[in-house]
């Protein structure tokens, strides 16, 4: 006997299409804390920065963006981190934000409202719902905390209509402004210009988040020096990159930029952000790391340490040439000296040294002059630029602001020689081929001094080494 019975194909319904699941999740919810807390100072500082680019751009409305998450791949986006200008004038890390300041200096923060649970955002919205990430802020929690009016992002296009006719906005703000804005006269490009030269010089309370993050750096770079053996055991370079990952996380909002953990051969790979190789007894540690503070400001911090505790004598002898070539940079960043003066002081020294060495045979003028620059076979980057809010602070400021501008109280500065010989580079003797040695510190310029941010960090080779070793025996 048969049975004739078929089974029904189970059906699935959406619950945002059953009004019973819609009634029922819509009550029953407690209390939730929204509160926004941020550090003390934040909101009086970012009024102040307000206050700044208003002045400089008298009479203009202004709009700037958080931006949104890029994404990583098909329904993923990366972690989002609210661009720098934004954050500089707002302290506000809110994703799809946008500032806009009026011509007389107003400023209005317009953002996305929390979707309550009467609302289908609040359950069906996986990318920003409640009930899939968590509380989110909304108005009244970001303006307690900013002390800024906040207004819903969806009165933007009406709050930027009027009778002044000059808009300016940063490129890449939101939808919704691009449509408004292409009736109206912008000039992103001197927008981020002049706020990058306004950030060029940092207040007391932005000095003390660049002190914060160098803080947590140092200790990072001491936990890597701890997990040496673990990498040498097989771990590698992606062992130590977690290392200084877990250390950023916990003391600030993550790494301010991709590091370069290069062991060995990789050391003189400029920018080695790969991280996959592995760690051998003999090799030094190019380690290029910086701790981005839950503000945002961050470190770049760079100390080249061998394995076991030990230079030999070629890394050394390399060594001890970037040491010198630092000395004579950190010495030549004071106030109304050109900013390329602590650059070309340590190139100077940089190329001395490779013709006292015999690698390079013609006089140190030619080395130096326009037609000559042979030494940069070594060190093809730059050795230092401002850090900030941005590991390569303030870019958008004009060559005279920058590069061919003076050194000024207030800049924060990373100093960083460095010399890389490739390990198939025949320029070299053998013994110094795959040999990378960069030193990079944070340096505050003052009126009358240069503070060293990093200054916990040795910087002479005898110095390394046995800082190295005292955190070898302190596993």
């Amino acid at each position: 006997m048969t049975d004739d019975r078929t089974e029904e194909t189970p059906k699935s319904y959406r619950p945002i299409d059953a009004q019973g699941f819609r009634e029922f999740i819509s009550r029953g919810w407690g209390a939730v804390d929204r509160t926004v807390t941020v550090p003390e100072g934040l909101a009086e500082a970012a009024a102040e920065h307000r206050r700044k680019l208003s002045a400089a751009l008298p009479g203009r409305r202004i709009a700037v963006a958080a931006g949104r998450a890029p994404v990583r791949s098909n329904d993923t986006d990366y972690l989002f981190r609210a661009d720098s200008d934004f954050v500089w004038l707002t302290g506000c890390q809110a994703e799809g934000a946008v500032l806009v300041l009026s011509a007389d200096g107003d400023a209005t923060l317009y953002l996305r409202e929390t979707a309550g649970p009467e609302e289908a955002d609040f359950f069906a919205n996986a990318r920003d719902g409640e009930l899939w990430v968590g509380p989110v802020p909304g108005l009244k929690d970001w303006s307690d905390a900013l002390q800024i009016a906040c207004r819903p992002i969806e009165e933007l296009p009406a709050a930027v209509r009027g009778a002044v006719p000059f808009m300016l906005s940063t490129p890449g703000v939101e939808p919704m402004l691009d449509a408004l804005v292409r009736t109206s006269p912008t000039d992103g490009n001197s927008l981020r210009q002049t706020l990058a030269e306004l950030r060029r010089i940092k207040d007391d309370w932005e000095l003390d988040q660049l002190r914060e993050a160098v803080a947590a750096s140092v200790l990072a770079f001491g936990d890597v020096a701890r997990e040496l053996p673990e990498a040498i055991r097989g771990g590698g370079e992606r062992w130590l990159q977690g290392t200084f990952d877990r250390r950023a996380r916990t003391a600030g909002n993550g790494v301010g930029y991709a590091s370069i953990v290069a062991a060995g051969k990789h050391a003189p790979v400029l920018h080695w952000v790969r991280n996959d190789g592995p760690v051998n007894e003999g090799d030094v540690i190019l380690l290029d790391a910086g701790v981005e503070t839950r503000t945002l400001y961050t470190a770049d911090v760079t100390r080249t340490f061998p394995a076991t505790g030990e230079f030999t004598d070629a890394q050394r002898q390399v060594y001890d040439l970037v040491h010198k070539a630092q000395l004579a940079s950190l010495d030549a960043v004071k106030v109304g000296a050109p900013y390329r003066a602590f650059q070309y002081a340590a190139m100077r020294t940089l190329a001395e040294g490779l013709r006292d060495w015999g690698l390079l045979d013609v006089s140190l003028d030619e080395l130096l002059g326009p037609d000559g620059q042979q030494h940069r076979r070594y060190i093809v980057c730059g050795t230092g630029h401002y850090i900030g809010l941005d590991v390569h602070d303030c870019d958008a400021s004009r060559p005279e602001a920058y590069f061919a501008g003076e050194v000024e109280a207030g800049m924060a500065l990373a100093v960083e020689p460095g010399l890389y010989f490739h390990p198939n580079d025949e320029t070299v003797p053998p013994e110094l081929r795959g040999i990378g040695i960069r030193i990079e510190d944070n340096v505050v310029v003052h009126s009358d001094r240069l503070e060293i941010l990093t200054e916990d960090l040795p910087i002479t080779a005898a110095g390394l080494e046995q800082w190295t070793q005292s955190h070898l025996t302190a596993r």
